[in-house]
């Protein structure tokens, strides 16, 4: 009698018939795109250029009807005068990476529950105390261009050097994960050359920020975010609310319960090994819906350390608050670090549990490219799913691509160029080379991700990896704005020797436990807590040694002094830059974001430890709480910026569709005639007199944007 395999428990169909043995086989995609090559091609290219030209056109509304001067210190810093709203969506933008998407619900399959809350939780807590660090550049470097400059006045060139190295690393790292997880989605769900996905990604990233900069890759990031948000809160009321296949947290609690439950064999056709499809190791009760998981917690101590680096090491944070206006720095890494923690929680819960809930055929390869949310992605809404889940890929990729690309054309230019090759470099000649960057660190993004994908690295092993290799350098940095007695040779040991030790302890380990070094042993969760535990502390460790030893008693004068290359038109009241109001502000974020901290990273888990297993009731509060957070934060980053920005929009669109400029040009000659004739008040004559003085500094700003710093009023006629 012929064998019949028995179907799978929620209608998939993926038994085969081997020497008569009923085998599982484990491959969603199998090889197998769900749209034509066509499709992929579309979608990057399509969207890079509709990005493209519609940010630059916003840059130019601003540019022609609100006044904005182009200068490379506007290229640079957008004025330093950004908003609250616009730099939580720049924020939850450029911490949105592929891996936020992809890697968060690949954790979710691995751990169940815990995976999405430790993803989360472990990679917002660095924003909200970076904001600490955000107030105290503009008390002690109010005018620095990058976290470099401030290294090299505080501690010299030595400590410069050192630092501008593990930024580089920082960016280079950020960069590799960004298009190894864009790149391998791409492939699977169109079939796009992956070389080809990984050079034309970053294209119409670099067409925008080559032609506004920072101000547009703001303005990119928050219609990301809008796109992001979207999509995200789609995704969550369809696996909760709306599919035919889940649609309640009962069902997906009980389609959790029975695939826990089974205690079968996955045959992998990639690796041809044999892997676990049930209860999970370390998990109570081999159950996916606890938070008592040892793998769960971790993956959230690695990830911790991870994340420290990649928020306090990355210039592109620093160049967000040195383009905040003083009174919104704060906030803005606050409220931004609160709703990004919806992203990644909200959207695991919902796809990452949900691929689980489907018992989808996802293998352990597959899902450490981050294949995981487009498998759920497509087997609940098919076609449209997938397209929904690469837009919003697609989103993460470049917006948070456009901040590297500024981060790093920054260092260059200012660091290098400035620095070391060119000291009296005026504004033209750092546009220049701001733009040059721009072009070849695109291009060079390009290049990696082909090494990498030729290497047969995973966006899984990248991102448990990054901490180890960065992270000795966040104490110290740490250290270089909050502590006076830290000192530059302390500062430059520790994290030269924290990152050696980290890697060494990273490799022993690996070699002790699995007898082989390679990607796979490497990226395994014991050797990479060890590496990044031993990475992070001793880098710290020596250089708090080393100040108490021999403490630099510093008074910030040197990172005051750091110069502007062209004078800015200053649109802020003094009020703004009162000392009491930033230590106010200072004392306030330390305030909420140690309270927000404890909340998530220690409050939140423990209370959830005496829930054990999760019933019925606790995952449906658990996954309301995802679904709450998910809405609240996506209506406030979509909102906030329109509500801040409403008197600039008034502004553009009385310009485009008044011809307001045309308007204004005819009560000045108005205003002429009654002066000539001698008909005009004292009062009329003095806003005349003011309006040439304000027109006049405009043009000489403009004029001078090539020159050094040095304008005079005289030349103004002030």
């Amino acid at each position: 009698m012929a064998t019949v395999c028995p179907p799978l428990g929620f209608g998939g169909k993926y038994y085969t018939l081997s020497d008569g043995v009923c085998v599982r086989e484990t491959s969603y995609f199998g090889g197998k795109a769900i749209f034509n090559q066509g499709v992929g091609y579309g979608v990057v290219l399509g969207f890079g250029a509709f990005f493209a030209v519609f940010t630059s056109f916003l840059v130019w509304l601003e540019k022609r009807y609100v006044g904005s001067i182009h200068t490379s210190e506007w290229f640079n810093t957008a004025g330093r005068s950004v908003k609250t709203g616009l730099i939580a969506s720049v924020i939850v933008s450029q911490w949105t990476w592929a891996a936020t998407i992809l890697q968060s619900s690949n954790v979710a399959w691995q751990y169940g529950v815990s995976g999405p809350f430790w993803y989360a939780s472990g990679a917002t807590i660095q924003v909200l105390l970076f904001g600490i660090m955000a107030i105290e550049i503009k008390r002690k470097a109010p005018k620095a261009h990058t976290v470099c400059e401030i290294v090299k006045a505080r501690w010299g060139t030595a400590a410069h050097i050192v630092f501008l190295v593990f930024c580089f690393m920082t960016n280079i790292i950020v960069t590799a994960m960004l298009l190894l997880g864009g790149s391998a989605v791409v492939n699977a769900l169109t079939g796009m050359n992956i070389y080809a996905a990984s050079f034309l990604i970053p294209l119409g990233v670099i067409v925008y920020t080559l032609a506004g900069g920072l101000k547009a890759t703001f303005l990119a990031s928050y219609i990301h975010s809008v796109i992001v948000h979207v999509v995200l809160v789609i995704f969550i009321y369809l696996v909760y609310t709306a599919s035919k296949d889940l649609g309640s947290p009962k069902v997906v609690y009980n389609h959790l319960l029975e695939v826990t439950s089974r205690s079968r064999v996955c045959s992998d056709p990639i690796s041809h090994h044999d892997q676990a499809c049930g209860p999970v190791s370390g998990n109570y009760k081999g159950s996916y819906l606890t938070m008592l998981s040892s793998g769960g917690l971790v993956f959230g101590i690695i990830n911790i350390v991870g994340n420290f680096g990649t928020v306090f090491v990355d210039n592109g944070y620093w160049m967000s608050a040195i383009a905040a206006r003083p009174s919104s720095t704060h906030k803005g890494y606050l409220l931004g670090g609160l709703v990004w923690f919806a992203v990644p929680f909200s959207l695991a819960t919902s796809l990452g549990l949900g691929a689980l809930a489907l018992d989808l055929p996802i293998t352990a390869t597959e899902a450490g490219k981050g294949l995981v949310p487009p498998a759920t992605a497509t087997a609940l809404m098919g076609k449209s799913g997938s397209v929904l889940l690469l837009t919003m890929l697609f989103m993460a990729v470049t917006s948070a691509g456009s901040s590297e690309l500024i981060a790093v054309s920054s260092l260059c230019t200012y660091d290098i160029y400035r620095t070391y090759i060119n000291p009296d470099a005026n504004g033209k000649q750092i546009l220049k080379v701001s733009r040059g960057v721009v072009l070849a660190f695109g291009c060079f993004m390009g290049v990696l991700a082909v090494i990498l994908n030729k290497a047969g690295v995973s966006l899984g092993w990248m991102y448990l990896a990054m901490g180890v290799i960065i992270g000795s350098a966040v104490m110290p940095i740490a250290f270089m704005l909050l502590w006076r007695k830290a000192n530059a040779l302390g500062a430059m040991v520790g994290t030269i020797v924290g990152c050696i030790l980290g890697i060494i302890t990273w490799l022993t380990v690996t070699k002790v436990e699995y007898g082989r070094v390679d990607l796979d042993t490497t990226g395994r969760n014991a050797p990479m807590l060890a590496g990044n535990l031993v990475s992070i502390l001793v880098g710290g460790f020596i250089h708090a040694v080393f100040s108490f030893v021999w403490p630099q008693n510093y008074d910030w004068e040197t990172t005051k002094q750091i110069t502007l290359v062209e004078r800015i038109k200053e649109h802020l009241p003094d009020e703004e830059f009162k000392e009491e109001k930033l230590v106010r502000a200072k004392w306030w974020i330390i305030k909420w974001g140690v309270a927000f901290t404890a909340l998530i990273a220690i409050l939140w888990p423990v209370l959830s430890l005496p829930a054990k297993r999760f019933s019925l009731g606790y995952f449906t509060f658990w996954a309301v709480i995802a679904i709450a957070w998910g809405t609240v934060a996506s209506a406030v980053i979509i909102v906030m910026p329109l509500v801040e920005s409403w008197d600039t929009i008034q502004t553009v669109f009385a310009g485009l569709f008044t011809n307001q400029r045309l308007f204004s040009k005819i009560d000045e000659m108005d205003l002429r005639l009654k002066a000539i004739m001698g008909t005009m008040p004292e009062a009329e004559k003095l806003y005349l007199l003011e309006k040439e003085k304000a027109k006049k500094f405009d043009l000489v700003m403009e004029a001078h944007a090539s020159d050094p710093v040095s304008v005079k009023a005289e030349e103004m006629g002030l």
